[in-house]
């Protein structure tokens, strides 16, 4: 007979809690949490960043629970969202630091490979958010351009 999995295998990572409730132990009201979301987001940490922050120093367990407003709605209110999506950043962040390592490493073939890789996500997201408007129509990828997208 066929097991059924959940979507996370074994006792490994992080899992929300069933419950979507604002737990009675927090000391924090919904315009703390929305300060601390925008004081972080001005010290230019990512919306990932500031959800462990809040997790791991503050205790606040969930902030969509809380505000009913995702870290990222908040900062994008607060205008302090950055100007290109967090994942594709991060995507174009690692394809730069590939880029740098087969400029000094040239054989590296499976490096090449990975790159080749990363570089089809990247036009993946790029078609997607070009297509839900997140991105001009005509922004295009270059590693020349990423390396200054990054650096900035």
């Amino acid at each position: 007979m066929a097991r059924m999995y959940s979507r996370h295998k074994g006792k490994h990572g992080s899992k929300h809690p069933p419950i979507k409730k604002v737990p009675k132990w927090l000391k924090y009201k919904k315009e703390d949490v929305i300060n601390l979301v925008v004081d972080l987001a001005k010290q230019r940490y990512s919306s990932a960043m500031i959800g462990t922050i809040l997790r791991d120093s503050y205790g606040i367990p969930d902030v969509k629970v809380i505000t009913g407003k995702t870290i990222s709605q908040i900062m994008k209110e607060n205008n302090l969202y950055p100007s290109l999506p967090e994942d594709l950043m991060n995507l174009l962040r690692k394809a730069v630091n590939v880029y740098e390592h087969l400029r000094k490493n040239k054989k590296d073939k499976n490096s090449l490979r990975n790159l080749q890789n990363l570089e089809s996500k990247i036009r993946r997201l790029v078609k997607y958010y070009k297509k839900v408007k997140v991105l001009p129509k005509d922004w295009t990828y270059s590693p020349e351009e990423a390396k200054l997208i990054v650096q900035r």
